[in-house]
């Protein structure tokens, strides 16, 4: 995967990089109030697989997709890695495609795309995180990425069990989300010891 160049890294304490600072901490906060709201609605659905349950659950995954353009945007100029933006991108769309299909067939195809996606996304986070360590606030972001990994497995082998259900992935939606608001928070104080 990526790691941060050479001239990204010697700018993260620059008051010039609190602009791609600034752009992810919004970023971050905007991914904390969707995984809020987004967990809020499937406990209300996630006894039954119902049209409006799978809707909610491609949803996310486009969400990411999103989230991960704006991403793009904000770091492209900065000449900041982004493959593994475009990774993430990908595979969150093919997981919305995945989820569309696996909703058809029931909770626990289900549980196992999205185990997959979560197995796979969490270590491309894991990496993200890692290369961006520089700009600060990414500790958060690299420990969401080891446990996306682990609660990936969990849903794929929850799956083949007889109490499989959807409220868990409400649980690592929020818990995501939290992961986020905390980098945002952190990206907030690094930024301002940068302008202080």
């Amino acid at each position: 995967m990526d790691t941060l160049t050479e001239s990204a890294a010697a700018t993260a304490s620059t008051p010039a990089a609190a602009s791609p600072a600034a752009a992810l901490r919004k970023l971050y906060f905007l991914r904390f109030a969707f995984a809020a709201a987004w967990a809020a609605l499937l406990l209300t659905t996630a006894g039954t697989l119902t049209t409006l349950t799978a809707v909610l659950l491609v949803a996310y995954p486009l969400f990411d997709v999103g989230c991960a353009v704006a991403d793009l945007r904000s770091a492209r100029p900065e000449g900041r890695p982004v493959r593994g933006l475009y990774v993430n991108a990908a595979l969150s769309t093919l997981t919305a495609v995945g989820l569309a299909v696996a909703a058809t067939s029931g909770i626990p195809a289900v549980l196992r795309v999205w185990g997959a996606w979560a197995i796979t996304a969490g270590l491309v986070q894991l990496a993200v995180g890692v290369a961006r360590r520089g700009l600060g606030g990414q500790w958060a972001m690299i420990a969401s990425g080891g446990i996306s990994t682990l609660a990936g497995a969990s849903f794929v082998a929850q799956a083949g069990g007889a109490d499989a259900s959807l409220s868990a992935l409400a649980g690592y939606a929020f818990l995501g989300g939290v992961f986020f608001l905390v980098s945002a928070l952190r990206l907030g104080r690094t930024e301002g010891a940068a302008k202080g």
